[in-house]
């Protein structure tokens, strides 16, 4: 597991957490910029990508 992968899901989770709940389009889409970037730390780090829709709790 790469640092850089670790520290990309980190960031991306606390994005996606931070604006799952908002209902305008502008959160919706940090939200989902979050769940991008959690991703793609998690392929770095050999792990499958989260593929639900952010804010379902999956």
């Amino acid at each position: 597991m790469s640092v850089e992968g670790k520290i990309k899901e980190g960031a991306g989770y606390i994005k996606e957490e931070m604006n799952e709940h908002g209902k305008d389009p502008a959160s919706q889409r940090k939200a989902q910029e979050g769940r991008d970037l959690r991703n793609e730390g998690r392929v770095e780090d050999g792990k499958a990508p989260k593929t639900t829709k952010p804010g379902t709790g999956h």
